[in-house]
């Protein structure tokens, strides 16, 4: 049996072969580009739908305390950055610490704001030191640091902190 001679063809096969490069070569540029749009596509959608979530119930909160001039609307929180503290957060891990913050301070919601100081005190006991669980797989420890209250909204400017987990026993 007689076989063709493969001189002909180097030349072909070695055209084939950078084509073939060049396309998988442009296929992982591709991809990696979508990856990373999608990604901050992600990032964005979850920050838009926390800020959504907290303009929703600002407005419920309005609306529910709009004839009482003296009493708290609303309450935002702030992390803050004291003296390199701070822990660097993603802005998912960011939104869901502050939401369950304000699930725990949504009592001073209607309270009047003659009372603040001691209700600052009480909410300085109550979250000192307090170890937020399993947000994102990670423990974070919260310590409030300035609670200001200005037309209504009371303010309040936080510290969060990694919390090692205990070893079970």
């Amino acid at each position: 049996m007689r076989l063709p001679p493969f001189n002909r063809y180097i030349r072909w096969m070695q055209l084939t072969g950078v084509f073939l490069l060049g396309m998988l070569a442009g296929a992982v540029t591709l991809n990696s580009l979508f990856v990373a749009q999608f990604e901050a596509l992600y990032h964005t959608k979850n920050e838009l739908e926390s800020k959504l979530e907290q303009y929703e119930q600002d407005i419920r909160g309005l609306n529910q305390y709009k004839n009482q001039h003296t009493v708290i609307k609303s309450i935002q929180l702030r992390l803050a950055e004291s003296s390199g503290k701070r822990a660097h957060l993603d802005k998912v891990t960011e939104a869901e610490l502050i939401k369950r913050v304000k699930e725990d301070l949504s009592i001073f919601l209607g309270q009047s704001i003659y009372k603040v100081d001691s209700d600052a005190k009480f909410a300085r006991k109550i979250l000192e030191r307090k170890v937020y669980t399993d947000i994102n797989g990670k423990d974070y420890m919260v310590e409030l640091q300035t609670v200001l209250l200005a037309d209504n909204v009371l303010q309040i400017w936080m510290i969060a902190l990694p919390h090692a987990k205990a070893p079970a026993s």
